[in-house]
Order: C-alpha cells, then structure tokens, then sequence
C-alpha cells in the first residue's frame, strides 16, 4: 500500500502537532496501521498502533499520554495528535500498514521498507 505523511513542521516545546498519512487503499479498514519515529543517529522507534477498524490502539510508553492514534477509513487516513511536545520529540515521523493477523508495533517494525512505509514526515521541535 502507499503510504503519504504530512503534517510535520517546526514547533516550540510544549506545542502541539497533527500529523497525517494517507493510506492509497480501498480497503484501510483491513489494515493495522501504526507511526514511529527515527531521530538522527537513532534506531526507528515504535510509538502507537491501530487496528483496522480503529478500536484497538496499543501505545509505546515514549507516546502514551502526549500523543494519540487514530484514523478516519472514509478519508483512508490515520492521524498522530501530539501534544506538550518536546525537543526529543524532534525527529523523522513514519506511518507503516500492512494486513496482519496480530496488529502491534513490533509487528510493524519487522514489515519490510517497500510497500509497508511511507517517505515520512520531519518534526523538529525547539526550546
């Protein structure tokens, strides 16, 4: 599937940040979706995942409290709201999806680069 981010940008510590990817699918509610983040010199880190029909979202403890999944099928596009970020948020935001029988992020992580992830979205945040 293809997979586009947007919504990334430059923001002062403490603000907020929605990003988004669209998902070119007709069928998004058949995939497990998630976003992670890479940060320069950094592995990719797992940060939420979200099943097909929205009502199952497991979150890595960085993300839980400050940042929320979520996804819209009608528009085919899953959201990452983040609030009270901080400048170690700042980093390379990816979405990932692919049809699984067991939808979490370690799952995701093993997914293979083509056709599993988008080209991502860059947030950087400042003091």
């Amino acid at each position: 599937v293809e997979l586009l981010e947007s919504g990334g940008g430059s923001v002062r510590t403490g603000g907020s940040l929605t990003l988004s990817c669209i998902a070119r699918t007709q069928r998004m509610d058949y995939y497990c979706m998630g976003w992670f983040r890479q940060a320069p010199g950094q592995e990719r880190e797992g940060l939420a995942s979200n099943d097909g029909d929205g009502g199952l979202s497991t979150y890595a403890d960085s993300a839980k409290g400050r940042f929320t999944i979520s996804r819209d099928n009608a528009r085919n596009t899953l959201y990452l709201q983040m609030d009270g970020l901080k400048t170690e948020d700042t980093a390379m935001y990816y979405c990932a999806a692919a049809i699984l029988n067991r939808c979490d992020l370690e799952t995701l992580a093993q997914l293979p680069e083509a056709n599993s992830w988008g080209q991502g979205t860059q947030v950087i945040v400042s003091s």
